[in-house]
């Protein structure tokens, strides 16, 4: 599990109950993918306790991220501090693409 290097809230509402939580630097964090969906897992280890584990399928995910592409072009730009960060993963996940996209064609 890796430490969380900033904070996370999260909401759920029902119609008679919300659950409502946070998790910030001792909290931990999982991501694991599959062929259909990405698990992503937070952990507050503090009392109180806290788990949430969110299922993404590639299509939302895929979604998820474009659409934070436009709400991110209609903002001021964010600070060095906030921007390499984002940008450094989004590099990193797009050379992960390609690489499985070219093992794929290579076993084919």
């Amino acid at each position: 599990m890796k430490s969380i290097t900033d904070k996370a809230e999260v909401s759920i509402e029902f119609p008679e109950k919300v659950y409502m939580g946070s998790f910030g630097k001792a909290s931990g964090f999982e991501v694991k993918a599959d062929e259909e969906e990405v698990m992503l897992k937070l952990l507050r280890r503090s009392e109180p306790r806290r788990e949430v584990t969110m299922h993404l399928h590639y299509y939302l995910l895929a979604d998820v991220l474009r659409e934070l592409a436009r709400a991110m072009k209609t903002m001021a730009p964010l600070d060095e501090a906030h921007r390499a960060p984002l940008s450094e993963s989004a590099q990193a996940l797009t050379a992960a693409l390609k690489k499985k996209g070219r093992a794929k064609k290579g076993k084919t």
